[in-house]
């Protein structure tokens, strides 16, 4: 059930500069979906991205860039307020290889949220959600952010 992030405001102060990230940019992720816990980003298919060019499948590192960053979102749809946030650990199962020539999409689902811990679960797919590319399984440590730092972005 998507429900709406738990502050719109906040969220949408926060999302661009998520996205603006230079790990994101050159990546070139999109957010195309948001709700309470939940976070959709696309990432186009780019030649730039090849992990391998006999197959042009997509670089495991760009599988993984894309769960983790998806994972961290998902958390901020949960804060009515700047926090920081830093993995603690993620696990990948690669499922399949992401085809050439198509967008990668990622779901990921903050389902827990301690004072300190952010527990995310994502999956990777293309055309269809129940074909993943890969799963994951995240934790977050959180970090307050001073006001004047947090009141300065």
């Amino acid at each position: 059930m998507w429900l709406p992030v738990s502050d719109p405001e906040f969220f949408a102060r926060i999302s661009p500069w998520f996205m603006a990230m230079p790990h994101s940019r050159t990546l070139g992720l999109q957010l195309l979906a948001a709700s309470k816990g939940k976070v959709v980003l696309g990432l186009p298919f780019r030649d730039v991205l090849i992990g391998n060019p006999a197959t042009r499948i997509l670089h495991g590192g760009v599988v993984t860039s894309l769960i983790d960053t998806c994972s961290a979102a998902s958390i901020f749809t949960l804060f009515d307020k700047l926090e920081a946030v830093a993995t603690l650990d993620l696990r990948i199962d690669y499922l399949r290889p992401a085809c050439p020539d198509a967008t990668l999409y990622c779901e990921a689902e903050c389902y827990r949220l301690t004072d300190n811990i952010a527990f995310t679960r994502a999956t990777a797919y293309q055309d269809d959600p129940g074909r993943p590319v890969a799963h994951g399984v995240a934790t977050f440590a959180r970090t307050p952010v001073p006001a004047a730092i947090a009141e300065a972005l």
